[in-house]
């Protein structure tokens, strides 16, 4: 009863800290602008099962992609028993969904073989990390606490499955040392167990114990610490992949203020109008400069951001020296979120601390060296939009400061006054041919 109790109030304080935090985000979500109406949902969930559940597009490296893979997919199966192990806690029962027989032999013996492939997997991606330079895991972007952040996650992970063996190994001690059947199929446990023969039931219980406790104490931990680290893509990735932008790579949305605009422009009556009952007329602002400016689907997108670099490690900018960095610019959006959007909450939107996301954070220079080739997009595990928010923030250069580079400005200025990108009239468009005969072709 008192185990009962204690797993309860844990329980309690998990789901209270975590609806916390789930509340402050939504919160900051709030302070977005629309994206677009989700829609297509056959096509959706088609994607997210292609690209989340089957992991295509990392595959695309074959040897780390499928070792990603394996541990993603481990996750799953060894969710059932994170499943059980609540149920448990709360009534008291001990491996409560042994009536589901065959069933639950697969599902168990899965998730133990994938807890020891995990283990070891995580171990090598810590070492990857540690001890070998891989260049897509630098960058201005990636601080010391990024790195820092990315082995207490792995470590956390490490742990997890530590402990789960653990917990399987010391059952079957257990159970065999009492008599009782040994509910499920446990291949590695087994071998395990198998070392520590000599064990009494009273250990083997106590060592069960300590490593359920942990197990389960430590899911509830990592649960929490999720949303504040880059591994939050955990819990983000599927989501982001099923709101995926559709259309084509390369095509580029209308600005609905420009288009309401040009509306006017063709209707002029249309500005005489008055609003309609309860509608406010307000300023927009062109393009994105801060984070209010940007839509919700930018900023999901910088919470789903697993900081893999393969955007980086392809961008044709980046890789011929200029400072373009598309993982950066997703990552400032969350971090320019993060430094603001609690101010906008307690101050309103008003709010300002006399910085911006363009300027402050991301360059101009940056923004101009992307070509929107949408290499980054292509290759993204999660179908983060990268050249969505480059792409919303030249507008906002352009149409609010002004400051489009030279070339751009003289191209704006010739269609302006000449109908077309060059610097000559349209009378004037044959000209070069002059002088020139047709000769009649031969009969």
């Amino acid at each position: 009863m008192i185990k009962q109790i204690l797993f309860a109030l844990s329980l309690l304080i998990t789901i209270g800290v975590f609806a916390y935090t789930t509340r402050k985000l939504i919160a900051l979500f709030k302070l977005t602008k629309p994206a677009f109406v989700v829609t297509d949902f056959g096509k959706r969930i088609a994607v997210t099962l292609k690209v989340a559940f089957g992991q295509t597009k990392i595959m695309r490296r074959p040897v780390i992609g499928f070792m990603h893979a394996l541990v993603w997919w481990g996750f799953l199966v060894i969710l059932f028993g994170s499943i059980e192990m609540v149920i448990d806690g709360l009534f008291g029962t001990e491996r409560v969904l042994g009536f589901l027989g065959v069933v639950y032999d697969v599902l168990f013996a899965s998730g133990d073989v994938f807890a020891f492939l995990i283990a070891i997997l995580v171990a090598a991606f810590l070492f990857r990390r540690i001890a070998m330079n891989v260049k897509r895991f630098s960058g201005v972007e990636m601080k010391h606490k990024s790195h820092v952040d990315a082995n207490i996650a792995l470590t956390i992970i490490l742990i997890l499955m530590v402990t789960l063996l653990g917990m399987n190994t010391f059952y079957i001690l257990g159970a065999t040392s009492a008599g009782h059947q040994v509910v499920g199929i446990y291949p590695i446990a087994s071998i395990f167990a198998g070392w520590f023969g000599g064990m009494s039931g009273e250990t083997a219980h106590l060592f069960h114990e300590i490593n359920w406790w942990g197990h389960i104490l430590g899911i509830f931990f990592f649960a929490n610490y999720l949303p504040y680290s880059k591994h939050f893509h955990v819990f983000m990735s599927v989501p982001n992949v099923f709101l995926s932008n559709l259309n084509p790579l390369g095509k580029m949305t209308n600005m609905e203020n420009i288009t309401k605009e040009v509306k006017m422009m063709l209707d002029p009556e249309a500005a005489f109008e008055e609003p309609a009952e309860g509608e406010e007329e307000t300023i927009e602002r062109f393009g994105v400069m801060d984070v209010e400016d940007v839509s919700w689907k930018n900023y999901m997108d910088s919470l789903a951001c697993t900081q893999c670099g393969r955007c980086t490690s392809v961008c044709p900018a980046n890789l011929t020296g200029k400072l373009l960095s598309p993982r950066k610019i997703v990552m400032n959006v969350r971090e320019r979120m993060k430094e603001k959007g609690p101010e906008m909450i307690k101050n309103g939107k008003d709010w300002s601390d006399n910085k911006a996301l363009l300027g402050d954070y991301i360059t101009a220079e940056e923004l101009w060296a992307c070509t929107t080739c949408n290499a980054c997009a292509q290759e993204c595990p999660i179908n983060i939009n990268q050249p969505a928010i480059i792409l919303d923030m030249r507008r906002y250069i352009v149409m609010e400061e002004s400051a489009a580079p030279g070339e751009l400005n003289s191209i704006f200025s010739n269609i302006e006054n000449n109908g077309a990108p060059w610097q000559f009239a349209q009378d004037d468009r044959m000209l070069w041919a002059d002088g020139l005969t047709m000769n009649s072709p031969t009969k």
